[in-house]
């Protein structure tokens, strides 16, 4: 199947578990595009994708909110996964998923949306977003599970072959 690929992520964190779940459905035989979602302009020509976000201010990118709107009729044809990493710290907090999460599940018939913990790196951020991390006492290092990652790639997979051959 071709797989489209899309993380909003504007240090890289989130993208990088996108290219776990990328390489554990390339390694199950699909061709997976791996596009950032400012610049996918159709969603026809693949089968199946998987969108991903990184939380900014308890809420998913805007550039993934922004694809969902202009793609939502067509993602509704496909089989849809949704990720998104924010919460940091042990245990990870926020512990509750951002709003928009449903909002876009709905929009674009996704499956259940899935959360991963994320990473924040001090060196990393502008003056604002360090402000943000003061003012919320949100705990900086790098708390990604890749092995809780591969194992939801995974289930993907086993979806994949039932929608495959269905």
């Amino acid at each position: 199947m071709k797989i489209l690929m899309t993380v909003a992520s504007r240090h890289g964190a989130t993208r990088e578990i996108g290219a776990v779940v990328a390489d554990v459905l390339r390694e199950a035989g699909h061709d997976v595009d791996e596009v950032a979602p400012d610049e996918v302009e159709h969603v026809a020509g693949y089968d199946a994708a998987v969108l991903g976000s990184a939380v900014y201010v308890g809420r998913l990118a805007a550039s993934l909110r922004d694809l969902v709107e202009r793609q939502g009729a067509h993602l509704r044809s496909m089989p849809v996964w949704l990720f998104w990493s924010g919460p940091v710290g042990d245990p990870p907090m926020p512990p509750t998923a951002p709003d928009d999460v449903d909002v876009v599940a709905r929009h674009v018939g996704a499956r259940e949306p899935r959360c991963f913990v994320g990473r924040i790196e001090r060196t990393e951020l502008n003056l604002n977003e360090r402000a943000l991390v003061a003012l919320t006492r949100a705990e900086t290092g790098d708390f990604r599970d890749f092995d809780d990652v591969r194992s939801w790639a995974g289930e993907l997979v086993a979806e994949l072959a039932t929608v495959g051959a269905g």
